[in-house]
C-alpha cells in the first residue's frame, strides 16, 4: 500500500508502449494482475533525506508551490512577454536593492540565459503565450518576489521528472521563523522543568497494576522524556530567547511548526496584480496547481534513516496493531493539534462502545432465551385460535390466518422485549457518560498540548478574512461611484441577501427531494406487493412480504448513498455562495448545512416506518387511497418493528461497508488504475525504471488533504444510527464497534500514505461537532421513548375477518369509530414518554454534575504552571533590577574615580 501511495508518476508512454498497453490493462483488469501497477510504478529513492532539503543540503524545504511549465518556442507575443517579465524582474530588483539582488541561488543563477535583446530570462518560461498565460506568470514573479522581501528563501526545479511541471522550494531561516512565532502566539517548551504531581496511596496502587496489565496494548513509541517531568510553556518571544533552550536552533521548531508557519506568510502574502489574496487566491486562478509541506521521509523498510512517518506506519497506520491504542502524542506532532484531537475523539467513542455492545448483546440474548415465554408470540402462534385477518391490500391479496405471523413475531422478540426499555436507559446514559468523558479527555490534551491559553489567540486570528471575502469587498468597492469615496469595509445583510435566500430556498428543495423519494420507496412497496401477490408462484406469494421489504430497505441504501454525495456538493456551494468572513464561520456553516441535509437523508424512511407507517391506513370500508388507486400500506404480519429493524441493519450496515470503507478503499486504487490508463503505458524501459523521485515529486501524486469534515460527518450519522433507534436494533453499537475498528486503522493509512501532508493547525476542541453530538443525544431520549409499541388489541369480531386497530363494533352506535380504549391507551403512551424522557434527562443531568469537565490533578497542573511562570518572570526582573543596580554603582565608582583623579591632578598642578 505504501508503495503504491508513493509511486504515482505520469511519465511519457515508451516506444511500443502503446502495443502492450491493451495486453498490460487485460492482466490487470480480467486476470487480476494488481502487482503490475507496483512493478511498473518507478521507486524513489532510498535515501530518506533525498529532496528534503535544497541543492546545499543545509536548508530544509519546509513548503512547495508548484506550477505548470511549457517548452519554449519562439514568436512576437514570446518576445512581448519576456519583456514583461524582464520589466517586472528589474522592477522587483530595484525594489529589494544591490544588497538583495547580490545574493540569489548559484543553482538558480545557471538557470538563467540571455536573450537576443540581453535580458534575463529564466528558462522554461514560454515565450508563446496567451495574454491569461502572461498574467499568470507575471503573478507568480510577483508573489515570489514578495515572498523573497517577506524573507523566505526560493529555490526552483524547472528540471524534474515529471513532464510539464515544476517546483518552487520554499525555506524558512531562523529570524524568519522567530519572527512568525513570535506573531503567532506559539507556545515552546523553556528550560525550566517541573515535577508532575503523581497519585498516591491506594489509588497509586491501582493506576500502578492496570498499567502494567494494559502495558502490551500501549504502541512501542519511544518517549523523549519521563512522565513526572514537564517542561514549562511559553509564548515565544525573541526578547526572551534566553528561556528557551536554543542549543540545536535546526530542531527546535519541528517540521510541522515550520510548515504552518510559511503558510501563514503564503496566506498573507498579496501582490498588486488585480484580486491577488495570497497562496489561496493564487491557487484558485491556476496561477499555482498545488501548496503543501513534505512528509518526513519515506516508510520503506530498507530505508536506513528513522522519522516520524515511518514509526506512524509501523505502530499506527497497521491493521495488525488494531488491538493497541493510538499513539495520539506521535500523531499531533506530525499532523497538529486538530487532526490529533479528531483521532482521540475516534478512539475514546470506539472505547466508549465495548460496554455498550456488552449490554445489547446480552438484550439481545435475553430475548433469545425468552422467546417461547412471551405471551404475545404465543397467542398468535397458537393455530387453536385461527384467528381470520382482512386482506392487506386490495383485489389481489386474501384473507390470512394470524398464526402465519408466528416467525416474525417471534423474531420481533428479539429485538423488543422487556430489557429493551432498560437498554434506551442505559444508552442515554451512555451518551451523557461519553460526553462527560470526552471533555475531561480533552482538558487533558489541552494540559498535555500546553493549549490552555487558547482561547486569546483564537480570537485574535477569528477575524483573519478568506482571500474570497477580500475579493468580493474589492469587487464591492470598485463598483461604487469614485466620486462619493466611500470605502466598503464588509460586505452587509443586504449584500448576501441573494445568497441566504438562495440557500433557503436549496435546503427546502433538498429535504423535500428526500420526501419525494421516501414517498416513491412506499409506492414501489405497495405496486410490487401487489404484483408479488398475482404470482401463480406459492413461494413468491408467501415470500412476497420479506422480498418488498429488503428490496425497498437496499434501493433506500442506494439513494442515501448518491444523495450523500449530492448533498455534499450542494451544502459547499450554498456556504460558497455566502462568502463567509472567516475560515472558521466557513468550516462551521458547511458543517450545519451537511448534517443537515444528510441527517434528513439518512434517517428520513426509519422515521417514517417508526412513527408514521401503519397509522394512516383507515379501516375496512373506509381506506386511505393514494392517487385513488394506491391503498397506504399496513404494517405486515408481526408489526412495524421488524421492518424497522431490517431498514436500520441494512441502512447502518450498507453505509459502514460500502460509503465507509469500500470507497476509501477502493477509489484511490481505481483513480490509479485510471491514471495508467490515460497515459497508456504498457511498461517502462530499464532506464525510465531507474528514475528516482525526489521527495516533493512523489506527494505531487498524492492526494490533496481535503479536511477533517467527511471524517466526522460519517461518525456523526453513526453515532445517530447507535443512540435514535438502539431499542429496535440492540446490536448497532456492536456493528459500530467492529466497523470503528477498521475505521481507525484505515483513516491512519489514509493520512500517511494515501494524502499529502495536512498543513497543522491549532484547535483546542472539536467546536461545532460537539454541539452536534449533544444535540443528536437528546433527541435519542425523545425517540426512544416513542418507538412503536404494536397494539395488542384486535377490531371486533366481525362474520368476515379482523383487523388491528382500536375502534367500536359495526354494531354500537358510533359503528367503526376510535373508542376510548383508543384514548386510554394513547394517553398511557403519552404518559410513559413524559415520564422516560424527564426521567432520563434528569439522570443524564445528575451525571453531569457529578462529574467535572475538569479533572482534579489537570486543574492543580495548570495552577501550578502558572505559579511557576509568575516566579520565572519575578527573577527575570530581580535578575534585572540587580543587573541595572550593579551597572549604576559601577558606574558611579568610575565616576568618583575619575573626579578624584582631576582633583589630584589639580593640587599637583597648583
Amino acid at each position: 500500500m505504501a508503495e503504491e501511495a508513493e509511486g504515482r508518476v505520469d511519465l511519457p508512454p515508451t516506444p511500443g508502449s502503446e502495443q502492450q498497453a491493451p495486453h498490460f490493462l487485460q492482466d490487470v483488469i480480467f486476470h487480476g494482475k494488481f502487482k503490475l501497477l507496483k512493478a511498473l510504478t518507478p521507486q524513489e529513492s532510498t535515501l530518506c533525506q533525498h529532496g528534503l532539503f535544497f541543492l546545499d543540503g543545509q536548508r530544509r524545504v519546509d513548503y512547495v508551490l508548484s506550477y505548470p511549465s511549457k517548452k519554449p518556442s519562439s514568436g512576437r507575443s514570446g518576445r512581448q512577454a519576456t519583456h514583461l517579465l524582464t520589466e517586472n524582474a528589474v522592477a522587483r530588483s530595484l525594489r529589494r536593492g544591490p544588497h538583495s539582488r547580490g545574493q540569489h541561488n548559484p543553482h538558480h543563477q545557471a538557470q538563467r540565459a540571455k536573450d537576443p535583446s540581453g535580458a534575463d530570462v529564466e528558462l522554461g518560461c514560454p515565450e508563446t503565450l496567451n495574454g491569461h498565460e502572461d498574467q499568470k506568470i507575471l503573478r507568480r514573479e510577483e508573489f515570489e518576489g514578495k515572498l523573497k522581501d517577506m524573507g523566505l528563501e526560493l529555490e526552483k526545479d524547472e528540471e524534474t521528472k515529471i513532464s510539464g511541471v515544476s517546483f518552487v522550494k520554499i525555506h524558512a531561516p531562523w529570524n524568519i521563523l522567530c519572527r512568525e512565532a513570535e506573531l503567532m502566539k506559539l507556545k515552546m517548551p523553556t528550560k525550566k522543568v517541573y515535577e508532575v504531581k503523581q497519585l498516591r496511596g491506594v489509588v497509586e496502587k491501582i493506576s500502578s497494576l492496570v498499567s502494567k496489565v494494559v502495558e502490551p496494548l500501549h504502541p512501542q513509541v519511544e518517549e523523549h522524556q519521563q512522565k513526572n517531568i514537564k517542561h514549562l510553556s511559553h509564548t515565544f518571544s525573541r526578547e526572551k530567547q534566553h528561556l528557551f533552550d536554543l542549543s540545536d536552533k535546526d530542531y527546535f521548531f519541528d517540521s510541522k511548526t515550520r510548515s504552518s508557519i510559511v503558510f501563514e506568510i503564503l496566506k498573507r502574502t498579496k501582490c498588486k496584480a488585480k484580486y491577488s489574496m495570497g497562496i489561496t487566491s493564487l491557487l484558485g486562478n491556476g496561477v499555482y496547481t498545488a501548496a503543501y509541506p513534505l512528509h518526513d521521509g519515506d516508510i520503506n523498510e530498507e530505508c536506513a534513516v528513522p522519522n516520524d512517518r515511518k514509526l506512524l506506519y509501523e505502530e499506527w497506520a497497521n491493521y495488525g496493531v488494531f488491538y493497541k491504542y493510538q499513539p495520539i502524542g506521535l500523531v499531533r506532532k506530525y499532523f497538529g493539534e486538530k487532526i490529533g484531537l479528531y483521532f482521540a475523539w475516534l478512539g475514546l467513542y470506539t472505547q466508549m462502545l465495548i460496554p455498550a455492545s456488552l449490554v445489547g448483546v446480552i438484550v439481545f440474548l435475553y430475548g433469545c432465551a425468552t422467546v417461547d415465554d412471551n405471551i404475545p408470540s404465543m397467542e398468535i402462534c397458537s393455530t387453536g385460535n385461527n384467528i381470520t385477518m382482512c386482506p392487506l391490500c386490495d383485489r389481489v391479496c386474501s384473507y390470512w390466518n394470524l398464526s402465519s405471523a408466528c416467525a416474525t413475531a417471534r423474531a420481533s422478540h428479539l429485538f423488543d422485549n422487556p430489557a429493551t426499555v432498560f437498554f434506551s436507559i442505559f444508552m442515554a446514559l451512555w451518551a451523557a457518560m461519553f460526553m462527560e468523558h470526552w471533555k475531561r479527555r480533552q482538558m487533558r490534551l489541552n494540559y498535555e498540548w500546553d493549549l490552555t491559553g487558547f482561547e486569546d489567540e483564537e480570537e485574535a486570528l477569528k477575524d483573519h478574512p478568506r482571500a474570497e471575502y477580500e475579493l468580493r469587498v474589492m469587487q464591492k468597492s470598485t463598483n461604487k461611484d469614485q466620486k462619493a469615496q466611500h470605502k466598503i469595509e464588509k460586505l452587509t445583510c443586504q449584500d448576501r441577501l441573494p445568497a441566504y435566500t438562495t440557500n433557503i430556498v436549496m435546503m427546502l428543495l433538498m429535504i423535500g427531494v428526500t420526501f419525494a423519494i421516501v414517498f416513491g420507496v412506499i409506492l414501489y412497496r405497495i405496486s410490487t406487493k401487489a404484483a408479488l401477490y398475482m404470482s401463480s408462484n406459492p413461494v413468491t406469494r408467501n415470500n412476497a412480504q420479506l422480498t418488498v421489504k429488503t428490496t425497498a430497505a437496499i434501493i433506500n441504501l442506494v439513494v442515501i448513498l448518491i444523495l450523500d454525495e449530492v448533498y455534499g456538493a450542494v451544502a459547499r456551494w450554498l456556504t460558497v455562495l455566502e462568502v463567509p468572513k472567516t475560515d472558521k464561520s466557513f468550516e462551521e456553516r458547511l458543517i450545519f448545512k451537511t448534517f443537515i441535509l444528510k441527517f434528513v437523508n439518512a434517517f428520513t424512511p426509519i422515521i417514517y416506518i417508526a412513527f408514521f407507517r401503519g397509522r394512516l391506513v383507515g379501516r375496512p370500508g373506509s381506506y386511505l387511497y393514494v392517487f385513488e388507486s394506491y391503498r397506504m400500506e399496513e404494517c405486515a404480519h408481526g408489526g412495524c418493528l421488524m421492518e424497522l429493524c431490517i431498514q436500520l441493519s441494512i441502512t447502518m450496515l450498507g453505509k459502514q461497508l460500502i460509503q465507509n470503507n469500500l470507497f476509501e478503499i477502493g477509489v484511490p486504487k481505481l483513480k490509479k488504475l485510471i491514471r495508467y490508463i490515460r497515459s497508456k503505458q504498457g511498461a517502462f524501459q530499464e532506464e525510465e525504471r531507474k528514475k528516482k523521485l525526489q521527495r516533493y515529486e512523489t506527494d505531487h501524486f498524492l492526494e490533496p488533504f481535503a479536511g477533517l469534515t467527511p471524517e466526522y460527518m460519517e461518525m456523526i450519522i453513526q453515532f445517530g444510527f447507535v443512540t435514535l433507534f438502539v431499542a429496535s436494533f440492540p446490536l448497532a453499537p456492536l456493528f459500530a464497534l467492529l466497523n470503528n475498528i477498521i475505521e481507525i486503522r484505515l483513516d491512519a493509512k489514509k493520512f500517511v500514505t494515501e494524502l499529502r501532508r495536512p498543513v497543522a493547525a491549532r484547535a483546542k476542541d472539536i467546536g461545532i461537532w460537539y454541539n452536534l453530538l449533544r444535540g443528536v443525544a437528546n433527541v435519542a431520549v425523545i425517540v426512544n421513548g416513542k418507538e412503536p409499541m404494536e397494539p395488542l388489541y384486535l377490531g371486533q369480531p366481525v362474520q368476515t375477518c379482523r383487523y388491528k386497530d382500536y375502534r367500536d363494533p359495526p354494531w354500537s352506535t358510533t359503528p367503526y369509530e376510535i373508542s376510548k380504549e383508543f384514548w386510554a391507551v394513547l394517553a398511557v403512551r403519552l404518559a410513559f414518554v413524559i415520564v422516560f424522557q424527564n426521567v432520563v434527562m434528569l439522570m443524564s443531568d445528575i451525571v453531569d454534575w457529578l462529574i467535572p469537565d475538569i479533572p482534579k490533578d489537570i486543574s492543580l497542573q495548570i495552577h501550578k504552571e502558572k505559579i511557576l511562570l509568575v516566579d520565572l518572570f519575578l527573577k527575570e526582573e530581580q535578575g534585572k533590577a540587580g543587573n541595572l543596580q550593579h551597572r549604576s554603582s559601577m558606574e558611579g565608582n568610575e565616576n568618583w574615580s575619575n573626579n578624584n583623579n582631576k582633583h589630584t591632578n589639580s593640587t599637583n598642578s597648583l
